[in-house]
C-alpha cells in the first residue's frame, strides 16, 4: 500500500530530475508529462500501486537520460531561455 506522502515524494523527485536537463524542450516536456501523470486521480488502491511502480521505473530512466543529455549540452540557448535586456 502506497501512502500519499510517498506518491508526492516520487512526484517531486521526478520534477527535480527533469529540471536538470540542459535542453529547454526536454525540461518542459518532462514537467508536463510528470504533472499530467500524477494528476490522474486513482481511488482504486491496486491501480495506485501499479502506477507508483511504473513511475519508480520511469524515474530511473529519467535520471539515466538526464546524465546522457548532460554529456552533450546545447551549444546555443533556446529563445525561451534568453533573457531580454
Amino acid at each position: 500500500m502506497v501512502s500519499r506522502s510517498e506518491v508526492l515524494s516520487l512526484c517531486r523527485a521526478m520534477l527535480r530530475a527533469g529540471r536538470q536537463y540542459p535542453h529547454y524542450n526536454l525540461r518542459e516536456y518532462t514537467k508536463r508529462r510528470t504533472l499530467d501523470g500524477f494528476r490522474m486521480n486513482n481511488t482504486d488502491q491496486s491501480k495506485v500501486n501499479e502506477a507508483y511502480a511504473e513511475a519508480k521505473a520511469q524515474l530511473v530512466v529519467l535520471e539515466r537520460s538526464v546524465k546522457f543529455h548532460s554529456l552533450y549540452p546545447p551549444k546555443t540557448k533556446n529563445i525561451m531561455e534568453v533573457k531580454l535586456q
